[in-house]
């Protein structure tokens, strides 16, 4: 990547600490001599080394470069893909260089980050390209040796000959080893042997992000791009009547004022002259649609969830009559807001629209998307655009999108110059996508005993599409069942927020179960067991989820945690199948000074073979942390088409000081691995309102949180 700063974080940061703090007074630029090195290495090595694949070259002094394809977010792809290479490879890590590859769908097919769904889909392919570059080097081996391969064996970059003591190193094996044919099959390790694959390995980056060195979007620069930043539209329902340019194209250092959709760019030489000059756009609106408000909302859901107009996503026996027979009813409803991805990084992305092409850099989570939207801006051939990727500050599905990629191609075309459009926070949170608001309502049919006879879950929301999974749990283990739900369209844009839908729709069923456990008059967790143990023996319909996966992610954490066996201790209980995995969590809360207080969150995890152990914690503990401060503090209201929360100051983030200790485990049973990014976030608000209730005995309906009454009192 011909990346480069434009300036130093490190000596911003030395800077500032002179300045006293706060006060942005200067940066150090980098000088042409330390990009020019890194070309020089880069160039070296291209010249040297030896492809076997697309995913992997060795050169001749050993060193091997595994190609990452895939987008890094922040879940440690970077590293765990090269892993699995390097594991059937067998090679040194410590002589691995990682190089983000850029976008190549006819060589590395699927480069997409979202749906946890990049190591499951990749697993196979990744080792078999190790596999197979090994395979060779052991036959170059044999031939050089004058040994049959089967006498051979590798070893940290190695191939070994035991009878004899020989051995090559894999640099010297290279050259000769790629003139060979490539084998048609490779035989893949036993899990058994693995040595990388399931250990704790330091993220590749963590170096470079330490000492501030050039990642990300916002990090890119080349000499002679301009700065760009759009004038969106105020309020959603609104759209752009007419604009007045011309006391912004006579300020300093700005060089054109372009229009395309509902949109004005001011485009100039630097971040700050733009942003001074777009303040001083004079721009007309005029109303184009409803200005919808949470309170209307909040009508429109009961309207919605009474409607006689709805879709039917599952029916299992005579639901009316079961509940006609009930000895005991329960119904509830759970609604949630909507909410912001709030990436510590905002939008920014790069485009250079030329005759024969276009050259894209910057964050995405889905580069072919971006590809894409620009030969469709352009229309030029997608053969002819290229697309760099840049590590993301976050992004938790607001980088599935590409209108702000759009955005760059758009006014790069326009102005006809490489223009990289940067957004402020506030832009993002007032006018980007936001988690769909919904609302659910759950009722539950008790027999006498106490066995849940029938369930019926309406689920609505705004522009959420279908808000129910409902071939998940407890479907299967209920004779009679109804789940149906009902959209309204909104002009407020919306898009995937991290674990889609189950992000909330966990919190709600599972907190729902809780409820019908306790009027049951059983324990919780032995409540969900004999759900499971009903689905397994006498299974209903369909059935989307694993029930023994599910049921031992459930036994476990129930025995991590001592599961009722507390004094002065209240547990909450959740579990949830999402994203191919299973995670079961315990949230432990103490009274102190007649409030609820969070303690600990236990959490099992069954995600198949784990890749990196310490990728897996991460995102484990980053999902239960991420899941908790947005159902504690999480809200986004609107009023009359804005935003009401456009930066941090008004939209509350968890804290450090407020996270609980976290304990983890994970299920070892030898499968294929099934996805981690987000399975641990949607069952952690029910763990922790199902242990408040437990505490107070108050219920907790909504997010957020920290404004029902069961939290009354808490700061």
């Amino acid at each position: 990547m011909s990346t480069q700063p434009n300036t130093s974080r490190r000596n911003f940061l030395k800077q500032s600490l002179l300045a006293g703090g706060g006060l942005l007074i200067g940066f150090k630029l980098y000088g042409a001599g330390i990009a020019a090195t890194g070309e020089i290495e880069n160039a070296a090595l291209a010249a040297a080394s030896v492809d076997f694949n697309s995913y992997l070259s060795i050169a001749p002094d050993g060193v091997v470069t595994i190609f990452s394809p895939n987008p890094e977010i922040g879940q440690n792809i970077k590293t765990s893909f090269p892993m699995i290479v390097a594991e059937e490879l067998d090679v040194d890590w410590n002589r691995v260089k990682v190089v983000q590859a850029a976008l190549d769908s006819s060589k590395y097919e699927r480069q997409v980050t979202g749906g946890s769904g990049a190591i499951p889909h990749s697993w196979k392919r990744l080792r078999e390209a190790g596999a197979t570059a090994r395979q060779m080097l052991m036959e170059a081996a044999a031939k050089r040796l004058k040994v049959p391969v089967s006498e051979l064996s590798t070893q940290n970059s190695l191939v070994l000959h035991k009878a004899s003591g020989r051995q090559l190193g894999y640099g010297e094996l290279a050259a000769d080893a790629a003139k060979l044919p490539v084998p048609a099959s490779v035989k893949l390790k036993d899990p058994r042997d693995f040595k990388l694959i399931g250990k704790a390995i330091n993220n590749v980056d963590n170096g470079d992000i330490i000492t501030g060195k050039p990642l990300f979007g916002m990090d890119f620069y080349r000499e002679g791009m301009l700065t760009a930043m759009v004038q969106r539209l105020p309020a959603f329902g609104m759209k752009l009547k007419s604009v007045d340019a011309s006391a912004a194209k006579a300020m300093p250092g700005i060089v054109d004022v372009v229009r395309f959709d509902n949109k004005v760019a001011v485009v100039g030489k630097s971040t700050w002259q733009v942003m001074k000059a777009r303040k001083a756009l004079q721009v007309e609106y005029e109303q184009e649609s409803a200005l919808e408000s949470s309170a209307d909302h909040d009508r429109l859901f009961k309207e919605l969830l009474d409607s006689k107009e709805a879709t039917v996503r599952r029916q299992d026996g005579d639901v009316e009559a079961a509940f006609k027979r009930a000895a005991k009813v329960v119904r509830s409803e759970y609604q949630c807001p909507f909410l912001p991805h709030s990436p510590l990084e905002p939008m920014n992305f790069f485009a250079h629209v030329r005759a024969d092409g276009v050259e894209l850099i910057g964050p995405t989570q889905t580069p072919d998307r971006a590809r894409g939207v620009a030969a469709q801006i352009t229309g030029i051939a997608p053969e002819k655009i290229t697309v760099e990727m840049t590590r993301m500050g976050g992004a938790f599905g607001r980088r599935l999108m590409a209108d702000y990629v759009e955005e760059a191609v758009h006014v790069s075309k326009l102005a006809k110059a490489p223009v990289k459009v940067i957004w402020t926070r506030e832009d993002d949170m007032a006018g980007g996508n936001y988690r769909p608001a919904v609302r659910y309502r759950f009722e539950a049919a008790l027999d006498a005993a106490g066995n849940m006879i029938g369930y019926k879950l309406r689920g609505v929301g705004i522009n959420a599409g279908n808000p129910t999974r409902e071939n998940n749990f407890p479907s299967g283990s209920v004779e009679h069942l109804l789940i149906d739900s009902v959209e309204h369209k909104s002009p407020i844009t919306t898009a995937p927020w991290r674990a889609p839908i189950t992000n909330f729709l966990a919190f709600a069923e599972q907190s729902f179960i809780d409820e019908v456990a306790l009027a049951a008059g059983k324990d919780p967790v032995q409540f969900r067991l004999a759900l499971m143990d009903k689905a397994k023996q006498s299974p209903v319909g369909e059935i989307g989820y694993d029930i023994d996966r599910m049921k031992t992610v459930t036994q476990m954490a129930a025995e991590k945690a001592d599961w009722g066996k507390k004094k002065s201790v209240h547990q909450g209980f959740s579990v949830y199948f999402s994203h191919r995995s299973y995670v079961a969590q315990v949230g432990e809360v103490v009274m102190e000074g007649g409030k609820p207080v969070l303690k600990k969150i236990y959490a099992v995890s069954d995600c198949g073979q784990v890749v990196n152990l310490s990728g897996a914690r991460q995102q484990v503990m980053g999902g239960i942390v991420d899941g908790l401060g947005h159902a504690m503090y999480g809200n986004m209201t609107f009023k009359e088409g804005v935003p009401e929360q456009q930066n941090f100051n008004n939209y509350r983030l968890i804290r450090l000081k407020e996270v609980p200790d976290i304990e983890l485990h994970f299920v070892d049973n030898g499968i294929d691995p099934t996805g981690l990014g987000e399975p641990a976030l949607p069952p952690t608000g029910a763990a922790v309102a199902n242990a408040i209730f437990k505490a107070t005995q108050k219920r907790i309906y909504h997010q957020p949180f920290i404004e029902q009454d069961a939290m009354k009192g808490v700061s």
